[in-house]
């Protein structure tokens, strides 16, 4: 079984994930794991395939969707074992103005306490600069990290709040 990473990235425009899918499917490869998003109009997939294709046979297979707009990359990876969290998850939000330095601290105080960010977007909508971010925390670390993230969002002239994530049961 092989395990594939796959990015494609490339100005947006309809069809990018239909037609990477179906390539993928005709290859046998199960995607596993995916993100996709929209970033100042251009679009950013990744991907984890498994299946019995090789890295070059996939990014060849895809050639054929990309033209001059989208690149493609294809790379074979360890498989992991999911990961148990760290602790309990949270979610981060913070929102003001943009500025140098938002992501870099308060992502900062997170790794010193040891946390673990599992998912991180940031949208800048004219002056507003909006983070969110998922993360699990080491237990007991709570307050310290929201008192943290306080007095690095207070020095930043942002707001900041951490919360814990409401999961639903599959």
């Amino acid at each position: 079984m092989t395990h594939l990473a796959i990015t494609v990235l490339g100005h947006d425009r309809p069809g990018i994930i239909a037609r990477t899918a179906d390539q993928l499917a005709d290859l046998q490869m199960n995607l596993e794991d995916s993100s996709m998003t929209l970033l100042r109009g251009h679009f950013a997939m990744t991907l984890i395939c498994t299946g019995s294709t090789t890295a070059a046979e996939v990014e060849a297979k895809l050639a054929t969707i990309i033209d001059d707009s989208l690149s493609v990359s294809v790379r074979e990876i360890d498989p992991e074992a999911d990961q148990a969290p760290v602790g309990e998850s949270y979610l981060i939000t913070v929102h003001g103005a943009d500025q140098l330095g938002i992501v870099a601290r308060l992502t900062g105080v997170l790794a010193e306490a040891g946390g673990n960010i599992t998912d991180l977007s940031t949208r800048l909508s004219g002056e507003l600069y909006l983070l969110l971010a998922e993360v699990d925390l080491p237990p007991g670390s709570v307050e310290d990290v929201r008192q943290r993230l306080g007095d690095v969002a207070a020095e930043l002239g942002v707001g900041a709040n951490l919360r814990p994530v409401e999961r639903d049961e599959l």
